[in-house]
């Protein structure tokens, strides 16, 4: 499947949050819950004008990933961006429909060679210890794990802890 990054945008809204209304329960296998009120589309939309806010000051990029037909296939956001230290934190999501096509691999890909020209040179990321498939996504990027929390948490009745990696160009130019 070819897929394209694209910048979140108000005119997005309604279908990102019937996207993530179709994906909720999937999703919510892996990450914990948005809560209860993230799924009113009137508070949705409040929070996601929040987040196009943070894009248009440059704190944070939040891109959907769509397929050839432009239809909202995953997410992949970059955020918390410290300029500093040239650093941003990514999360990344696929619709259940999606998964398992190399999909989350691919943004991923296109996102790394944005990065530069968003002034970024490092990425941290963190998913959970039971979501190996997110682990593979990272590791086959050049992400380099860097540690497992010290604290556990239930999240549908399994007792799981954050598994955290971090990306650096430095890094990725000295693998190639």
């Amino acid at each position: 499947m070819k897929i394209t990054l694209n910048e979140m945008a108000f005119d997005d809204m309604e279908n990102l949050y019937a996207f993530e209304l179709e994906n909720r329960t999937y999703f919510e296998k892996m990450v914990p819950s948005r809560g209860e009120d993230y799924y009113d589309f009137t508070i949705f939309k409040k929070k996601n004008i929040m987040l196009l806010d943070e894009q248009a000051q440059k704190l944070s990029y939040f891109y959907l990933i769509k397929n050839e037909l432009g239809h909202i296939v995953g997410r992949i956001n970059l955020t918390d961006i410290d300029k500093d230290l040239q650093l941003g934190h990514i999360g990344y999501r696929v619709g259940e429909k999606h998964i398992g096509q190399g999909i989350a691999n691919k943004a991923l890909q296109l996102l790394i060679a944005r990065v530069s020209n968003l002034g970024i040179r490092q990425i941290a990321a963190k998913t959970t210890t039971n979501n190996i498939a997110s682990q593979k996504v990272l590791e086959k990027n050049g992400f380099i794990f860097t540690g497992t929390s010290n604290e556990e948490f239930t999240m549908h009745g399994q007792n799981v802890k954050f598994v955290y990696y971090r990306w650096s160009v430095s890094e990725a130019i000295f693998n190639e």
